[in-house]
């Protein structure tokens, strides 16, 4: 089912090392609206999609979601990279360290590991799509809110792109769900 091309979605090249934005950038990792939780989320939901269209829009963009996260990851890695121990524990990142070194893990900004207690399945494709529409809005605010913290074009950049392809997403969802419910799907 997967062709793996072997390019990020969006290209990501950050020059300056920034531990306090790394850390940040966890949420979209491994937080409850986080890349991670969205691909899980519609993987599941696509199965008791009533059509084959529901089923396709869930499937594409799962897969989008997994590119996502593989931005994520190179966003945080390269922040990363060159740090000393010194400036990972300056960053509170000393806990993650202790068992990650710097490897890339699921977790939200505070250290929290990934739960699928973040994302629902419901069987209902009406109350899944709403679900998914709030997930998308989730996220835009939070890659708005990670854009306010920093002033570094490489950054910046990638962070926008992200935060458009929320935008992109809620409004498929939002197409499908009143196509729904206009076929008096319930």
């Amino acid at each position: 089912m997967f062709k793996y091309e072997k390019m990020l979605e969006y290209p990501i090249n950050i020059r300056k090392k920034d531990l306090r934005m790394a850390k940040l950038l966890m949420a979209q990792l491994g937080g409850p609206d986080s890349e991670l939780s969205a691909s899980l989320r519609y993987f599941c939901q696509r199965y008791t999609m009533p059509d084959a269209k529901g089923k396709a829009l869930l499937t594409d963009i799962a897969t989008e979601e997994f590119g996502h996260i593989e931005m994520i990851q190179t966003m945080i890695y390269q922040l990363t990279k060159d740090a000393s121990l010194k400036e990972l524990k300056d960053a509170g990142l000393d806990s993650y360290f202790v068992q990650h070194k710097k490897g890339i893990y699921p977790v939200d900004a505070s250290g929290v590991p990934f739960t699928a207690s973040y994302f629902q399945s419901t069987g209902d494709p009406i109350v899944d799509l709403q679900e998914d529409m709030a997930a998308e809005e989730k996220a835009r605010a939070t890659y708005e809110n990670l854009m306010d913290l920093t002033d570094d074009a490489d950054l910046l950049a990638p962070l926008s792109f992200l935060r458009q392809r929320e935008v992109v997403h809620f409004n498929r969802f939002k197409e499908l769900h009143d196509e729904y419910k206009k076929n008096g799907l319930k």
